[in-house]
């Protein structure tokens, strides 16, 4: 009976003393760390202002959803493979997985609609999600086919819209140089004098 005695208070110390380490300390220091300068912008989600407004994320992509679908002055993100509500991830299907490939060909024949091109022309990561479904970033192909679209929509010269593409393009895309599309957007809306 003593050594039962003896064996739960141990526990109990241990419990205690676990619950104190990894239960308060732990996250006490997790979270000062977090508030050092340099990754207090990464902890609190890398949100991106304008005007004083939180606008989004510089490492989530979110899709614009235009007002008018007809008017569309909007590059648009990858395609997100997270429901709403749900949180980020990868759908787990497999390229000879039925719904996946069907899921494909709708996304690619809508993609080319609003373009204006065939479908054979709408580049791979358009129709794609990737591992988290959120990324900020599209391919430059993708950019370029949206790119007469936005000059329409927005009244800028293609040229211009271009230009703001070379500069929102850098080496972080999907394995080769990528386009921040939430900093695209912000730099065509300014472009077009905020009337988007």
């Amino acid at each position: 009976m003593n050594t039962l005695v003896k064996q739960t208070w141990a526990g109990l110390r241990v419990l205690l003393v676990m619950t104190v380490l990894l239960g308060i300390l732990y996250p006490l220091a997790v979270w000062a760390i977090a508030r050092i300068p340099g990754p207090a912008g990464h902890a609190e989600g890398s949100v991106v202002t304008q005007n004083g407004q939180a606008v989004g994320s510089s490492l989530i992509g979110v899709d614009p959803v235009p007002a008018d679908p007809a008017h569309d002055p909007w590059f648009h993100t990858r395609p997100s493979a997270a429901g709403p509500g749900m949180p980020s991830g990868a759908s787990n299907k497999g390229p000879y997985d039925e719904d996946l490939v069907k899921t494909i060909g709708e996304r690619k024949d809508v993609i080319a609609r609003r373009e204006g091109v065939s479908p054979d022309q709408v580049p791979p990561d358009a129709v794609t999600a990737s591992g988290s479904g959120l990324d900020p970033d599209i391919s430059v192909a993708y950019a370029d086919l949206q790119a007469q679209r936005v000059a329409r929509n927005t009244g800028l010269s293609l040229d211009r819209v271009k230009q703001l593409i070379e500069q929102n393009t850098s080496g972080a895309g999907i394995g080769v140089p990528g386009v921040d599309v939430l900093p695209l957007n912000l730099a065509v809306r300014a472009a077009a004098g905020g009337a988007h």
